[in-house]
């Protein structure tokens, strides 16, 4: 079976996207995938990726991510043709969905107070750290993973069934702190296994991010939202505060 996609943009062009650039085109070549263009995002015109021959339907797209991701994640800008538009993120970046949907809500209420708060409250998993970038970032693996692992449901690393799902423990997560706070449903990035050891997530989640967010938020004066970038063992979480803004005592 052929899995047919749109665009798909993969963020950076070193080793990684380098990487899922030869595994897609391979992907294609025999069958498993179609797709309308790749892009590699990254800031250098001379990044590894770009050594690549370019008679594969690729082109490197030279731009920093957060302001590619600005342009191309706007909803009126997309391409609505049926087929989905993926991001292949690389383990290695920001939480850069995060800090996208910071700006966005910035631009969607410029009177109000918008900012990425750290999430306090542990998720609970094996490893769960709040790091310097107030960023929690949270794993279910306490043992060291093999590379380009696709999380089959049997565990490679322990060699037993994997009985555990990222999502799921975030939903239960940010139901436990709805009881003590205003929250959205959070907006999670999951990126799943799609062809020849690369994850990706669709653009879809984004924009249906945004929808989400916007309706609960028009109606609260203070809101959190819980954006994950994550895996079905492994993510980055943070949480976006949107508050209307006290006035200025005369």
């Amino acid at each position: 079976m052929t899995t047919a996609l749109g665009d798909v943009a993969i963020m950076g062009g070193g080793c990684y996207g380098t990487f899922y650039l030869g595994q897609l085109h391979t992907a294609r070549a025999r069958g498993a995938i179609t797709f309308r263009q790749l892009l590699i995002v990254d800031q250098d015109p001379h990044c590894p990726a770009s050594a690549a021959p370019t008679g594969h339907q690729h082109s490197v797209v030279v731009s920093s991510w957060d302001a590619f991701l600005d342009h191309w994640l706007d909803a009126a800008a997309r391409d609505h043709d049926g087929l989905p538009d993926m991001i292949v993120p690389t383990p290695l970046m920001p939480h850069l969905m995060a800090h996208w949907l910071e700006r966005t809500a910035k631009r969607r209420w410029p009177d109000r107070d918008v900012a990425l708060i750290p999430p306090m409250e542990p998720l609970g998993t094996p490893y769960d750290r709040l790091h310097t970038d107030d960023v929690r970032y949270v794993s279910f693996a306490d043992w060291l993973c093999p590379t380009h692992c696709v999380e089959p449901l049997l565990c490679p690393a322990i060699k037993a069934p994997r009985t555990w799902e990222m999502g799921d423990a975030i939903a239960a997560w940010n139901a436990k702190l709805e009881a003590t706070g205003t929250l959205a449903p959070p907006v999670l990035f999951t990126c799943r296994h799609v062809a020849f050891g690369v994850g990706m997530f669709p653009v879809s989640a984004a924009i249906d991010g945004v929808a989400t967010f916007t309706a609960a938020a028009e109606r609260a004066a203070t809101i959190d939202l819980a954006i994950g970038s994550i895996s079905a063992c492994h993510g980055a979480l943070a949480m976006l505060r949107v508050a209307v803004r006290n006035p200025i005592p005369h």
